[in-house]
């Protein structure tokens, strides 16, 4: 497949909808209240940058998320490293965890915000359980898939924990730790968006709640495409911070 088809199918479904739209805000019977149209959506992304709004609102709900992002970073590697390597730790845990990981994570929300109130910390909370699991799940299947020879061998040599995990475990491990991180923050990008929905005065999921309560259908749009890019980019820049990290992986990844 060439260039040219390849960037003319990723742009089939988006010039497709823009097609479908242009015509039912035209030619149909559609409020503007619930289906705005594009020129309105425009002016409406126009005047929240004009205001400063919309890159305030990113750039609270983006602090919100490195920050629950970092502390799910810390608590996942390092229990999906210990349950991985020490049989008592994965006893402990697993059974706990996976009973946990079964409730979706929209259920913590009124309880985590009747723990900790509508302020930062349920926030924080709330982007750690989300990211939490993919971070400390794929770890945990990357420390266990590693070869049992590597590890006998490791102990043949006596090497430390601490070596054995460096030497050992973390090389064969790191892809799938950086494909746990990956949909970490992917989840972390979808769990901000929705407290900030319920229970926040600020952040890009406040003004889409803001937007609906006012019936400003060209704002909530907005935010939605804003919220789509935005998750994009991350996506992406992630992915190049890996292919540094794993530069062996990037033929595979560009097939």
């Amino acid at each position: 497949m060439n260039k040219t088809t390849s960037i003319l199918l990723r742009l089939l479904i988006p010039v497709g909808v823009l097609i479908l739209w242009l015509y039912a805000t035209h030619f149909l019977d559609i409020s503007q209240s619930i289906l705005p149209r594009i020129s309105s959506v425009k002016d409406g992304f126009i005047e929240l940058v004009k205001a400063g709004t919309l890159q305030k609102d990113i750039s609270i709900s983006i602090v919100r998320v490195l920050r629950g992002y970092f502390f799910s970073i810390l608590i996942g590697v390092l229990l999906g490293t210990l349950m991985g390597m020490s049989s008592s730790v994965y006893k402990i845990f697993h059974g706990s965890l996976t009973t946990i990981r079964q409730i979706p994570n929209i259920a913590w929300i009124p309880l985590i915000i009747l723990w900790f109130g509508i302020k930062e910390l349920s926030k924080t909370v709330i982007i750690v359980m989300a990211a939490f699991f993919p971070i400390m799940t794929n770890t945990l299947n990357g420390i266990l898939s590693t070869p049992q020879g590597y590890i006998e061998l490791a102990q043949l040599y006596n090497l430390s924990k601490w070596k054995t995990f460096t030497k050992v475990y973390l090389p064969h491990a790191l892809p799938h730790m950086l494909v746990g991180l990956k949909l970490g923050l992917g989840s972390s990008w979808m769990a901000v968006v929705a407290a900030e929905l319920i229970a926040s005065s600020s952040g890009i999921g406040y003004r889409l709640s803001d937007a609906r309560s006012l019936m400003r259908s060209d704002v909530v749009i907005v935010c939605m495409i804003v919220i789509g890019i935005v998750g994009i980019i991350m996506d992406k820049l992630i992915s190049l911070v890996f292919r540094f990290l794993t530069p062996w992986t990037k033929k595979k990844a560009d097939v």
